[in-house]
């Protein structure tokens, strides 16, 4: 009436379909997220080539600033010295 052995290799082959499925859809999640960090790198590595070529950008005008301009430059330089130092010595 009842099998055991016959249940038996039913649940060995459905164990071994599972092991596989879940492999599987593993090796897929694995796969996804993988390609999502490479795109999000990607995106990285513009903004941050981008914000170079920005910052390169600033540094000549404000180097030509400080070339055109040397005692206002260094009154500015002093005065936000003396702004910062007040402000850390109160805290």
């Amino acid at each position: 009436m009842f099998d055991t052995g016959r249940m038996s290799d039913e649940l060995k082959a459905l164990k071994v379909d599972v092991t596989r499925l879940l492999s599987t859809a593993g090796e897929d999640m694995f796969e996804t997220s993988k390609d999502r960090t490479e795109a999000l790198a990607d995106q990285i590595r513009a903004a941050l080539a981008e914000l170079g070529e920005t910052v390169s950008e600033e540094q000549e005008q404000l180097h030509d600033l400080i070339t055109e301009r040397p005692v206002a430059s260094l009154a500015s330089a002093f005065a936000l010295g003396v702004v910062v130092g007040f402000m850390l010595r109160r805290h």
